[in-house]
């Protein structure tokens, strides 16, 4: 397989920021990276889900990528032109090669060489989105930094108050990480929608507070208004997010990532609800004593 092929273009040539070097010598995840800021809005969304997704990018059609990306797929192939492919093939292989090259020889249904499958080669629908679910925990766990999970723990057993930004599909999981809080006797509010209240609610942010902010993909713009307010009024933030670009989380002092591939129509999240409830008994476990009558006297077991 060819290496990434030089640009077609000498314009696209002179697109690339001299401290890049050429793609010869890099991974086509740290080309996106570096190439990231130079993108239009709708390019960045395809960059996001391609360097959090590398898997999907290099073995989905142009089409099924963008409809994860939220956009459509001439700006799909635009992106890759812009990095100096001839078109998304070009791209897509150099996804495959970097995926191969991390991931080494896989087995073929999806899981590493030496690991036990989950189902029979033959999947059905159900039984590859719960093996993407199982795939999507077991790579978070493994990615994810003990130091911010510890610093995150130990900020909101610390803040005065906790806020917590998430709307559409995140508002399920603001309110659900509010609530095991708040059986922890923890002061937590949650924004899911920009009515009047939760407005108030983000007014009402100062330095004693923790403001998380929830996203998948692109971040609503109400989420990334709450971080903007936070960091204005020095209040402590964190984000967890699936996209490592994401704006959330450059505008977070703590960042914790979630996998969320799934051949499904919309992203999993199965993972995002394990470090929700992981994070939760983290709180827990640093008074047990103190929380242990509380959480009795709910009859949660």
């Amino acid at each position: 397989m060819k290496r990434f092929a030089t640009p077609t273009t000498d314009r696209a040539a002179a697109r690339r920021p001299a401290s890049t070097g050429t793609r010869e010598h890099q991974s086509l995840s740290k080309y996106i990276r570096a190439r990231y800021e130079d993108c239009s809005r709708s390019q960045k969304d395809v960059a996001q889900y391609i360097v959090d997704h590398l898997d999907e990018a290099a073995f989905q059609t142009a089409e099924e990528l963008a409809r994860r990306a939220n956009t459509s797929s001439s700006t799909v192939v635009r992106f890759s032109q812009a990095l100096g492919f001839e078109g998304f093939p070009e791209l897509q292989a150099a996804a495959r090669e970097e995926y191969r090259r991390v991931h080494g020889k896989a087995a073929p249904n999806g899981v590493a060489s030496g690991s036990t499958p989950l189902f029979s080669l033959d999947q059905n629908e159900f039984e590859t989105a719960l093996t993407a679910d199982h795939l999507n925990v077991e790579e978070t766990a493994r990615k994810v930094s003990r130091s911010s999970v510890d610093a995150l723990v130990e900020a909101i057993v610390a803040a005065e108050k906790v806020l917590v930004a998430g709307t559409d599909q995140m508002a399920f999981f603001a309110s659900y990480l509010r609530h095991l809080l708040m059986l922890l006797d923890l002061r937590v509010d949650v924004v899911a929608s920009p009515s009047q209240e939760a407005l108030s609610r983000l007014g009402r942010i100062d330095e004693g507070t923790l403001v998380i902010g929830l996203s998948a993909g692109r971040p609503h713009p109400l989420v990334v208004r709450a971080m903007k307010l936070a960091r204005h009024r020095k209040a402590h933030t964190a984000a967890l997010t699936d996209a490592t670009l994401s704006e959330v989380a450059k505008l977070a002092q703590i960042k914790l990532y979630y996998s969320s591939n799934s051949p499904a129509y919309v992203r999993s999240h199965t993972a995002l609800l394990s470090l929700i409830q992981a994070l939760a008994y983290g709180v827990y476990a640093q008074d047990s004593a103190q929380y242990d009558d509380r959480i009795k006297a709910f009859r949660l077991k």
